[in-house]
């Protein structure tokens, strides 16, 4: 509800080290309680929010020194800007979803169909039903993300400090993302190394797709034979490096996309794993190895889904290897 909302004046902040590192859309919506993230994104994509005076994607990682101008806009009354609220079914189930716990970090095990995060037509994504969840928590964010359709380990971090240690550790490659995923026809040999450089596109019809592009960026995904059947392959993929869709574009590439895959998988293909009963993606981050402070390696599994287990259990009268 808009009907008692305030105006706000233009603000300009600058960034300090609390902020260093932070995403320009996290930043605003952090300053911007009670507007609508849809909101905040147009102003985002008219110009109206400024760095050092330019203008600035969503993702723009803020650094000591900029400054912000936030522009006017008008803010609800409500301390929830979308106005959904997480309901007791979802609260409950990202309760039990939560891997590991402490003072600087959640590992949850994501749903297939959440988002990580709101906006672009999505009134409410993880991080923000966990900031429900969790009201007394000053910081919450995500350390990386998964595709909607993709569930498994996610890293949600609790302090800024935390935030910063791992996305050093993903750029140096420390932390090793491990996948599960089911893919079309039998591919052969038990190791496989995909490097394909990867591009972004956008079709005539608007939709924004990635491509194997020579002017692409460099993609490398390690990938691994679990088990063979008649028409299907489960693997083990390890993305060395993390462009968007990386695996499944791969995948695809290698002329074995991931079962349930809309976006990448041919219709036929598509039919066959609905068949199956396979009403999603099937693409689960199994595995999670991340360096702790002390030098030691944490490790996080997520077991795959119910819907997925029971998709390899109809295979497996069919298993070959």
């Amino acid at each position: 509800m808009t009907t008692n909302a305030k105006p706000t004046k233009v603000r300009l902040i600058d960034i300090d080290d609390d902020n260093l590192d932070q995403r320009l859309d996290n930043f605003l919506i952090g300053r911007l309680k009670g507007v609508p993230k849809s909101a905040i994104y147009r102003m985002i994509r008219k110009g109206e929010v400024r760095v050092n005076k330019g203008r600035a994607k969503p993702e723009y990682k803020l650094r000591i020194g900029d400054q912000v101008r936030i522009p006017p806009a008008r803010v609800a009354a409500s301390d929830n800007a979308s106005g959904v609220f997480v309901g007791d079914t979802l609260k409950s189930q990202l309760e039990r979803a939560i891997l590991f716990e402490d003072d600087r970090l959640i590992v949850i095990n994501k749903p297939s169909g959440l988002a990580v995060h709101g906006g672009s037509g999505v009134s409410l994504g993880l991080v923000e039903a966990l900031r429900q969840i969790r009201p007394q928590q000053k910081f919450l964010e995500l350390v990386h993300r998964l595709d909607r359709d993709t569930s498994g380990c996610l890293m949600v971090a609790k302090k800024r400090s935390e935030l910063r240690r791992l996305h050093l550790a993903l750029k140096e490659g420390s932390i090793q993302k491990t996948y599960q995923a089911l893919v079309w026809g039998r591919w052969r040999g038990i190791s496989h190394r995909v490097d394909a450089p990867l591009a972004k596109f956008q079709l005539a019809s608007g939709e924004r797709i990635v491509r194997v592009s020579a002017d692409g960026k460099a993609s490398l995904t390690l990938i691994r034979q679990i088990a063979l059947y008649e028409q299907s392959t489960l693997i083990e993929a390890q993305p060395i490096t993390g462009r968007t869709h990386q695996i499944r574009v791969h995948c695809q590439h290698s002329g074995h996309s991931i079962g349930g895959d809309q976006k990448y998988m041919a219709s036929e293909q598509l039919a066959y794993f609905s068949s199956l009963g396979l009403n999603r993606l099937f693409l689960h981050a199994a595995q999670l190895a991340i360096p702790s402070e002390q030098g030691k390696t944490q490790l996080f599994k997520a077991p795959l889904p119910a819907e997925l287990t029971a998709v390899l259990s109809r295979l497996s009268g069919e298993g070959l290897a």
